[in-house]
């Protein structure tokens, strides 16, 4: 049933779950580093909130809408003149992390506004009542009560990013999705493609336990 399973293919997946581990970790991390403070925009530009801007607001929302309503695979073939700008290249596990952001940032906005619309309204009433200016309020009060909310979004959208970098095999990407394409796809190696499936399933499951655990445990609630 793994006849195909040599020395070589092992090295071969090997290689292909650190490459898999780099795009989706490095990703995860770019896309936080742009979807954290636009969600954060969001959330206190909104009607109600502690900086409330309608224009901003609409503008933000808008964008973020918009980019997130491209399917990734179009998003990934039409940027590929910006990811041959920024990295050099458009083939490769380092060419994937640029598309791998640009569309994971929105959706990591939208999650992190989620999360800080669950935190209790009277939490931010108390902190203003004792001359909390801002930035306090964002960062000792908004960030620390959603911060259980906000690692299971991050783990959620870890795996996210992870079946998108799979999907990139399909178009020169790195890793896993690569090899099962190349090897699953186009060779017709099924039991190569059903072990690449089987890896993903098990990395995913991995991340979803690592940060339902850290949610857990950050919840002063539990």
């Amino acid at each position: 049933m793994l006849d195909n399973l040599t020395p070589e293919m092992i090295s071969l997946l090997i290689t292909g779950i650190g490459e898999t581990l780099y795009m989706t970790l490095v990703s995860t991390f770019m896309a936080y580093v742009f979807g954290l403070p636009v969600g954060i925009i969001l959330y206190i530009t909104d009607a109600g909130g502690i900086k409330e801007n309608r224009l901003i607001n609409t503008i933000v929302g808008t964008v973020v809408n918009l980019m997130r309503s491209i399917p990734f695979i179009l998003l990934l073939v039409a940027i590929m003149p910006f990811t041959r700008f920024v990295v050099g290249t458009t083939i490769g596990s380092t060419a994937t992390i640029v598309p791998l952001v640009v569309s994971a940032a929105p959706y990591i906005a939208r999650m992190v506004e989620s999360s800080l619309k669950e935190v209790d309204y009277g939490v931010i009433e108390a902190a203003l009542s004792m001359g909390a200016n801002s930035k306090q309020i964002i960062f000792k009060v908004l960030l620390v009560e959603a911060k259980p909310s906000l690692i299971v979004g991050a783990a959620i959208a870890i795996t996210t990013i992870l079946g998108y970098s799979a999907m990139a095999g399909m178009v020169g990407g790195g890793g896993l999705g690569a090899i099962s394409i190349n090897y699953g796809y186009y060779r017709y190696q099924n039991d190569i493609a059903w072990v690449t499936i089987i890896l993903l399933i098990i990395i995913v499951q991995i991340f979803q336990e690592i940060g339902s655990r850290i949610a857990k445990r950050s919840d002063k609630r539990a």
